[in-house]
């Protein structure tokens, strides 16, 4: 049953939207692990009190409390980035074969141009893999609409249904209407017992698996009709068939051209498709990333170009489409392309760690260790081998990598820094390997490579950079800390008992603005035989800010040697050949990293210097 709304107007980003759409469908529990641009979607959806909402350990676990409140009656959301779907593969693609009770829905977040990830797949090809219905958003009011489509389409067919998102619409806002309320329903109906359906042993699994064929079937014919794929009828002599935001790009490159816009992307209405086809001169897809539309339609035996001129590499947007309709001969010249310059003068920004980063110290100390560091204006080259091998993982600390620190050699997805050094370490590498994790990222999936190592008989050294917050994707709480999603105080997961109880004996907890504990610590464990963990551990001062009195630097003191620069801290800045501190952005006290690291002790609290200058 419905609740009675009266219509009003929003402004919503599309990741706001489709958090407001699954509560007003009557969505029941939430999960999520963070990642950008999905990120707030949970965010948005944990403020309302009357639904469960979590951040899960990580993705492929939030995808399975998801499938379990579904299989118990509750209408279910999961939403991750696009490469979270690869942590939860396993458990789609089992719910793909298993179906549904109540009606289940994978927000998946795509990141053309690879804003914040490590690659730029097109996840539609896991609708086509799993056999699930697909729908995809062009702006923030079809996201808040479709919510309520796929949750009755998941219901209807006995399917979780994809929503695949991208960065541009999570991001972007746009006016909604919004003309639900919040549907009531009945108690969930609870688990009914169905080993055919839930259990799925080879034999069983042989029986769904023609029963997902037949799905898929009567979803393509459902297709045809659905309410949101919709053909816009303008001059014939061209037809664009798109979805997403490339219909927005789209529209303002061929304003008066004939549009078959997709809701639904799969499976793809082949009648309508067919229909828009033979009534255009020339069809043309445009669509960012892979040419998923276009290979489908042309397997139709319908003749129709794409990214033979539209690029696939990339965000598109509407300067991008319209050069590549010029080339392509689409278009003449005599609308030009409004290009827009950046604002003149614009200052600089570097990728570094943040002022009073918890984690600049930990890789100052392994630069250093590894000979990395080369001082500003020194002659002596820093060597081109390093002593030590660092292993990165996922997180704002892989920052670290560019200068000054230039303490992280690999980083490829979560939790693979300690299955690397494990895999370098027993290739025979001849230096000393060391693997960098995150909180976050460690309890996300760093504890099985541990447990691995532990088992192998691995001599490594693992750090895990403990700043007590998921840092890099807007600080949202995690098992360590504590703090549900909803701000609920709950039990914190204590790094060092569980690093204790999978059986580590070397374990060191340090203060991540103490340098000589951690070059202490770090010195030890390398030297150890035995696999180590050192916990490093500071709160992340964005998060928790404790700024005190500004540091500044005594210039009669100061003999410019530059030490301090190699911390990379935005705040310690050289300008006419001389070095001070920016005290806008010095944290003071909460850090003193420069302070600790300095030669000539030229660095004070603020107020000592001006007390020394009125004098």
């Amino acid at each position: 049953m419905q609740a009675e709304v009266i219509e009003v107007i929003k402004l919503l980003s599309g990741n706001e939207s489709l958090a407001l759409g699954a509560y007003h469908a009557g969505v029941k529990v939430a999960t999520s692990y963070p990642g950008t641009p999905s990120t707030e979607i949970l965010k948005s959806i944990a403020l309302f009190d009357d639904i469960y909402a979590e951040w899960s350990t990580n993705e492929k676990v939030a995808m399975e409390v998801a499938m379990g409140a579904s299989y118990a009656g509750a209408r279910s959301l999961v939403s991750m980035k696009h490469v979270g779907l690869n942590v939860a593969a396993d458990p789609f693609m089992a719910i793909s074969v298993t179906g549904v009770n109540a009606g289940m829905v994978v927000v998946c977040a795509d990141d053309p141009g690879i804003h914040s990830s490590q690659n730029e797949q097109d996840n539609r090809y896991y609708a086509k893999l799993a056999k699930v219905p697909m729908l995809e958003p062009s702006d923030s009011q079809d996201a808040y609409e479709l919510m309520s489509y796929a949750f009755n389409i998941s219901e209807k067919f006995d399917t979780p249904v994809l929503m695949r998102t991208t960065t541009r619409i999570s991001h972007s806002k746009s006016v909604v209407n919004v003309n639900r309320g919040r549907s009531v329903s009945a108690t969930p109906s609870g688990f009914q017992r169905n080993v055919k359906k839930y259990v799925m042993l080879p034999g069983n699994a042989r029986i769904r698996h023609p029963l997902v064929e037949e799905r898929i079937a009567k979803l393509a014919t459902y297709s045809e009709t659905f309410p949101l794929n919709q053909i816009e009828w303008g001059e014939r002599h061209l037809g664009v068939v798109t979805s997403g935001i490339a219909y927005q790009y789209a529209r303002e490159v061929f304003p008066k051209a004939s549009y078959l816009k997709l809701s639904m992307t799969y499976p793809l209405p082949q009648n309508l498709i067919r229909h828009f086809a033979a009534q255009v001169d020339k069809v043309i897809v445009i669509e960012e990333l892979d040419p998923f539309l276009q290979e489908n339609i042309r397997s139709m035996g319908i003749d129709v170009a794409g990214k033979e001129f539209i690029p696939m590499i990339g965000e598109l947007n509407p300067n991008i489409v319209k050069e590549a309709s010029y080339s392509a001969g689409l278009l003449d010249k005599t609308s030009p392309l409004q290009k827009t310059e950046p604002a003149k003068e614009l200052p600089k920004r570097p990728p570094l760690l943040c002022p009073g980063c918890p984690h600049t110290g930990a890789f100052f100390v392994l630069s250093s260790i590894g000979q990395r560091l080369k001082l500003p204006g020194s002659r002596n080259k820093a060597p081109k081998e390093s002593t030590l091998t660092i292993t990165g993982d996922i997180g704002c600390y892989t920052l670290a990598t560019y200068p000054p620190l230039c303490a992280m050699d690999t980083c490829a997805c979560m939790g693979a820094s300690i299955g690397q050094a494990m895999g370098m370490e027993k290739a025979g590498i001849g230096n000393k390997v060391i693997a960098v994790i995150g909180d976050s990222t460690f309890l996300h999936s760093g504890i099985t490579p541990l447990v691995n190592a532990i088992y192998n008989g691995g001599q490594i050294t693992v750090i895990i950079l403990d700043n007590m917050t998921t840092a890099m994707t807007g600080h949202q709480e995690h098992p360590g800390t504590g703090i549900s999603a909803q701000g609920k105080k709950t039990k914190a997961v204590k790094l060092e008992h569980l690093v204790k109880g999978i059986g580590i004996n070397d374990i060191k907890v340090v203060d991540a603005f103490n340098i000589k504990a951690i070059r202490t610590a770090i010195k030890s464990s390398i030297n150890n035989p035995e696999l180590s963990v050192i916990i490093i551990r500071g709160s992340c001062t964005v998060h928790t800010p404790k700024r005190s009195e500004p540091l500044s630097i005594n210039p009669e003191k100061c003999n410019q040697c530059g030490i301090c620069l190699m911390l990379g801290c935005p705040a310690i800045q050289r300008e006419d050949g001389h070095v001070h501190i920016d005290s806008t952005l010095c944290v003071g006290n909460a850090c003193t990293l420069c302070q600790q690291i300095c030669p000539q002790q030229a660095i004070v609290p603020q107020s000592n210097l001006e007390d020394t200058n009125s004098l």
